[in-house]
């Protein structure tokens, strides 16, 4: 069955048999120390830094152009470092070959051979190495299971569906048994529903194999929910490494907490008055709980999650559109001179135009410095 509702179906939990058949777990830990990378006069990576421990499932997300692409294609070996270290283990890759490793790479387009059959594909960088048919079958039936893919042996890639094709380059990494798994935004061809099953898919088979993963993607959402580690990159810089809810509860700056949630962190400017409250631009006062390091007077930004926000309160939200998905509803409009987003669990039924008073609570609320960008609050 090649149809994408097959392809959704999980594979069966493998037998220990099957994993001890790859060799049982092969990882190792990733360190990138201070690396570089200039084309020409223009440095696209400034001083990269981060430690992935073995076994790690580490996601490196950000916005398009950021350099989490260029950063893994230098882990693979793919292109040159003009200056740093990457080491894989205690080894320091940075001149060795992708062949000499010791990594595996799957890739957003599968990079599949039409005209070999899915065991064929799977087995190919084995037969490179000289194995035998025997030899190669042994490997690749074990990962087969693993990602469900047993029965489709036989098939071309022209026979498969988008989810069956992109197990098929995961299973042809597998089969290597590598130190290093490295994901290149390998969901971005699969529709949306299809996403979400892969992405379980992929987190199991790490919690399977527990082989060191490195996995880029620009989805904050896939990054919240796969990573052990997040790395937030942008513009060629680090911003910010933690644990997914680290990053959520306690973003480092203004980039980190508008980047990392969805819907994104609401945030309106103004300053801190003598009370202790926030006043917004318009003068509209808003609660705080901790403030940290900020100064009354100081020209700041009030940040907020949308589940913060609550039915109820004194706060005047003026309602520009709502939007129910069932459980909850998103209610998109403007405070503080600044259009904002809140989501609530109740129905609400208030027009566009009309005014929805919201409560906030003080302890969700975040202050940042306006001119730096930092997190004041503790």
């Amino acid at each position: 069955d090649s149809t994408e509702t097959a392809c959704a179906k999980s594979g069966p939990v493998p037998s220990m048999a099957a994993l001890d058949t790859l060799g049982g777990v092969c990882m190792a830990s990733v360190t990138i120390d201070d690396v570089r990378k200039s084309y020409g006069a223009v440095e696209v990576l400034h001083g990269v830094n981060v430690d992935i421990e073995e076994g790690q499932f580490v996601v490196l997300v950000g916005p398009s152009g950021c350099g989490k692409s260029t950063l893994l294609r230098m882990l693979a070996g793919l292109e040159h470092i003009t200056s740093g270290r990457i080491l894989i283990g205690d080894r320091v890759v940075n001149d060795l070959p992708p062949k000499d490793r010791d990594i595996a790479m799957v890739f957003q387009n599968y990079a599949l051979y039409p005209h070999l059959t899915v065991a064929e594909n799977m087995g190919f960088s084995l037969k490179l190495a000289g194995q035998s048919r025997a030899r190669i079958a042994e490997q690749v039936r074990p990962a087969a299971e693993i990602l469900g893919l047993a029965h489709l042996l036989d098939r071309y890639p022209r026979m498969l569906s988008g989810g069956q094709r992109q197990r098929v380059a995961m299973g042809r990494a597998i089969v290597r048994n590598p130190q290093v798994f490295l994901f290149d935004e390998p969901l971005s061809n699969l529709d949306a529903k299809l996403r979400v099953t892969m992405r379980t898919e992929i987190k199991n088979l790490h919690q399977r194999l527990r082989t060191t993963t490195v996995y880029v993607t620009h989805d904050q959402i896939e990054a919240m929910t796969m990573a052990d580690k997040i790395v937030v990159m942008h513009d060629g810089r680090v911003e910010q490494v933690g644990a997914p809810l680290e990053l959520y509860d306690r973003p480092a700056n203004l980039f980190v907490a508008g980047f990392i949630g969805s819907p994104a962190m609401s945030m309106v400017k103004g300053r801190l008055a003598e009370d202790g409250q926030f006043l917004a631009a318009d003068g509209t006062r808003l609660p705080v709980g901790d403030t940290g390091r900020a100064r009354a007077g100081q020209p700041l930004v009030y940040g907020v999650r949308p589940e913060a926000m609550r039915l109820g309160g004194t706060i005047p939200l003026a309602v520009e559109v709502t939007e129910p998905t069932g459980a909850e509803t998103y209610v998109v409009g403007t405070l503080g001179g600044t259009e904002i987003t809140g989501v609530f669990r109740d129905r609400v039924a208030v027009p566009p135009g009309g005014v929805l008073d919201i409560g906030i609570d003080p302890g969700a609320v975040h202050l940042f410095d306006e001119g730096t960008g930092q997190r004041l609050t503790a």
